[in-house]
């Protein structure tokens, strides 16, 4: 009854039950799952709590990545923060900081949400709680964006590719930025159609990118990616709210994305290959390259 295969017959469901793509979402999980509301609430308050405890614990505690690659980004840019310099605003300097605080705990081998992949898993979090703190929202609230971007989510794992492997980081944190940029727009007011525009212009504007860690880690240059992608979250977000049009719907951009993700050449879809990881300075800090 709540089954939708792309966005366009999302938006349509949306308009036929007269309802929020976080209700729609949380509708089918319902379905699917065969079990009530409180039941599906419950597993994705769970999922809430361990993001909470991933985006704030490397503020206090820094986490050094196995590698020694990161450790300690998060607790010097709350320390701008604290300190009244950050030049981004509270919202984007909060997001940045919970992004790649989250990208901390994943390179340490702490608990995260992959969401959609370990890769990207601070750009949702970290719009979410910045969101939470920025416009005092209710944990309920944080729920309907949980939801909204698990739909967005749903249909790039169905209708495109969320792994590095296969369409480079624009299918990584390009997704979880189209995740979080919708998501961000229904919380904020806006409609549906605005919220499927701004995960458009989201995939858009990361068109291209490629997957190149250092090492063959999931630690850099993941973690400043993460940063950026809450960054392009926001941007495509405001422009979607001001009620600027979107010439090319979601579900072709989510086909042009996996287009140009498979034309990528190998070295550029997360084999370490290329990229920012055959720089010699990267070569040096991680201890070679499997490449020239």
């Amino acid at each position: 009854m709540y089954e939708f295969d792309s966005a366009e017959e999302m938006l349509r469901q949306c308009e036929k039950y007269d309802c929020k793509i976080s209700a729609l979402m949380r509708n089918r999980e319902m379905e699917g799952a065969e079990c009530d509301g409180e039941a599906v609430d419950a597993r994705m308050l769970r999922a809430l709590e361990i993001m909470k405890n991933a985006a704030r614990g490397p503020i206090a505690e820094p986490k050094k990545s196995m590698s020694g690659l990161l450790g300690g980004e998060a607790k010097k840019l709350q320390a701008r923060i604290d300190a009244g310099n950050a030049i981004g605003g509270p919202l984007l300097s909060r997001a940045m900081t919970y992004a790649m605080a989250t990208l901390e705990v994943n390179a340490s081998m702490g608990l995260i949400v992959a969401a959609p992949t370990a890769g990207s898993a601070g750009i949702v979090p970290g719009i979410l709680l910045a969101l939470q703190e920025v416009y005092e929202l209710s944990d309920g609230q944080l729920l309907e964006g949980l939801f909204h971007a698990g739909a967005i989510g749903y249909l790039a794992m169905r209708n495109a590719t969320v792994a590095g492997a296969v369409g480079g980081c624009q299918a990584e944190v390009g997704v979880a930025s189209a995740m979080a940029a919708s998501a961000m727009v229904e919380l904020m007011g806006g409609t549906p159609k605005m919220c499927v525009a701004a995960a458009s212009t989201v995939l858009q504007n990361m068109l291209g990118l490629v997957c190149d860690p250092v090492g063959g880690l999931v630690e850099y240059p993941c973690q400043s990616r993460n940063a950026a992608g809450v960054a392009n979250a926001i941007v495509a977000a405001e422009i979607a709210l001001a009620g600027i049009s979107q010439l090319i719907p979601l579900d072709e951009m989510m086909e042009a994305m996996y287009k140009v993700g498979k034309r990528l050449p190998p070295e550029l879809r997360e084999t370490a290959l290329g990229g920012c990881a055959t720089t010699p300075s990267a070569c040096a800090a991680c201890g070679g390259c499997k490449s020239e």
